[in-house]
């Protein structure tokens, strides 16, 4: 069965280490004529995320700084293709059906002498069926979903047999990550960063309350010198702020050093957006590595939000701005350990915001549901999502992604530059 580009969606899931600090990307496939990850033909899949990722769409585009993760049938692997990845870049995951057999393992110890990094993809405890292939990895992706709690234990001290690196996929909870960490898995998959916690009331730092304030004077189109004020009295926050401003082009070569001239050249839209993404970075773990996946996550989803926005309209006016905030704000109950209620208290969103935050209702809300599909390139649900949105199409969705990373990769790369 052909395929064309409009029936193919790119997706990418977030690796962490211990700390939570996001070290590569698994780059996923997935296609509108098949049902979630049932791939029927694989070489023709994964052939096609990587010329899609590593050619059309260039590999500083879609995965910045970090590592790619890419799955690999046993027909590709066997093929002189993945030859032309970037070894530095890319890790190359032996999909779980692979059958293993000598023209396999012989195909696996070339690819190691030529560099490349090795990993087992979705592993259940078969140490018999992929003795030899333990023998050659780098990492073993350990499906924690798949295998019963009383043997998780059991399956990761067997594997200390073999020099390693554990990574515990499918993690859908802090829980599930601090058992993990205990038994000494060194990298996590998954969106279990961005799940809120059991929620209770909180109370908000000094720098959080601040960032809220400044929201709120900003959503209610205070006077400059109010807003100017507040930023005087967090001389940190203006830092910060600043650095973000500066991070990913504004329409302007030239840095913008004062909060006054930040204030006046971006807007209040623009402001508004930048005093979002910061409540993020101040909220971070102080020991974590800028950015956090969270704040990746954040800026990513509000930018495709704003993107696909315009994709359906033709217009990036107000809607668009309307649009970024839901997708920035969607993930703040994660961030504060707040119900959504109770951060909208404080901050005099629009109804249409509202009622898209609270109960994915609305324009806006059902945009927000169709970005979330993206994130979990859910494509039954995707394509279902469509029905509900006219105008917008697979390869909109792709192309407004695509857009949205590299937005979202302009913010880590500035600051770390």
């Amino acid at each position: 069965m052909s395929r064309s580009s409009s029936d193919l969606y790119l997706g990418r899931q977030p690796i962490l280490d211990r700390r939570e600090n996001l070290v590569a990307f698994e780059l996923l496939f997935r296609s509108s004529r098949v049902n979630g990850a049932e791939i029927q033909d694989d070489l023709v899949a994964t052939a096609t995320v990587i010329n899609h990722a590593f050619s059309e769409l260039g590999v500083e585009t879609v995965l910045g700084h970090y590592t790619g993760y890419i799955n690999l049938s046993a027909g590709l692997l066997l093929s002189d293709v993945i030859e032309l990845l970037p070894k530095e870049r890319v890790v190359l995951e032996l999909l779980e059906h692979v059958e293993v057999n000598d023209t396999l393992i012989t195909r696996l110890r070339e690819l190691r002498q030529m560099g490349f990094r090795l990993a087992l993809d979705d592993y259940l405890g078969n140490e018999e069926q992929y003795a030899e292939v333990l023998e050659l990895v780098d990492v073993v992706k350990v499906d924690v979903q798949g295998i019963e709690e009383s043997a998780l234990e059991n399956i990761t001290t067997r594997l200390r047999r073999w020099p390693v690196r554990l990574l515990a996929e499918k993690v859908d909870t802090k829980e599930q990550v601090e058992r993990c960490i205990a038994l000494g898995y060194e990298l996590f998959q998954g969106y279990y960063f961005a799940r809120p916690s059991v929620i209770t009331r909180k109370r908000l730092s000094h720098a959080e309350t601040s960032i809220m304030r400044l929201l709120g004077l900003v959503l209610s189109d205070a006077e400059t010198d109010e807003i100017e004020t507040v930023l005087k009295q967090n001389p940190d926050l203006s830092l910060n702020l600043l650095r973000l401003v500066n991070s990913v082009s504004v329409g302007t070569s030239r840095r913008i050093t004062s909060m006054r001239e930040a204030i006046a050249m971006l807007g209040r839209a623009q402001l508004q957006r930048w005093l979002q993404l910061l409540m993020f970075t101040v909220a971070a773990d102080p020991g974590a590595r800028f950015p956090s996946p969270l704040l990746v996550l954040a800026a990513t989803r509000g930018k495709l939000m704003e993107l696909l926005c315009a994709q359906q309209t033709g217009s990036s006016g107000p809607r668009g701005d309307e649009a970024f905030l839901a997708g920035i704000m969607s993930l703040m109950t994660a961030l504060l350990g707040l119900p959504m209620e109770q951060i909208l208290e404080s901050l005099p969103v629009r109804p249409a915001v509202a009622e898209a935050l609270t109960h994915r209702s609305g324009e806006l809300g059902e945009l927000l549901r169709l970005t979330e599909m993206v994130e979990q390139t859910d494509i039954s649900a995707i394509d279902a999502q469509l029905e509900r949105l006219p105008g917008l199409d697979a390869t909109k969705i792709n192309s407004a992604y695509v857009g949205a990373i590299e937005w979202a990769n302009g913010i880590g790369d500035a600051h770390a530059a």
